[in-house]
């Protein structure tokens, strides 16, 4: 089975907390190899950075939407989460903070999928 086939499968057969659950995943094992990349790798970084900024823009601009039925503290914690992301990312590419505080967001973040994956 070729490997095209084999996401394709894995894609169809996951529910939404999975596939978010494996995104976070990819983004995070991407901030933490850009994290061990040399400083002046900036292409690694900027690539890691902006995938995990985007993914947290697109929770916030989901979490905005008024037919998001996930509670009102939830969504508005999502949100400023995402502000945080955004800001943060830019103190790392100053060079100013690390890439770990991203990192520990993002397990905490899956934690707590797979906590709901379980429970359903």
């Amino acid at each position: 089975m070729s490997l095209r086939a084999y996401q394709q499968a894995a894609t169809r057969t996951e529910n939404p907390r999975e596939t978010e659950y494996r995104l976070f995943g990819q983004v995070t094992r991407a901030l933490m190899e850009a994290a061990q990349a040399p400083v002046d790798d900036i292409q690694t970084r900027i690539t890691a950075l902006d995938w995990n900024r985007r993914v947290w823009s697109a929770l916030a601009t989901d979490c905005a939407l008024p037919e998001n039925t996930l509670p009102d503290q939830l969504r508005a914690s999502i949100i400023s989460l995402s502000l945080w992301v955004g800001r943060h990312s830019s103190a790392v590419m100053r060079k100013e903070e690390e890439f770990e505080p991203l990192v520990e967001i993002n397990r905490i973040i899956m934690q707590g999928l797979a906590g709901r994956a379980d429970a359903t």
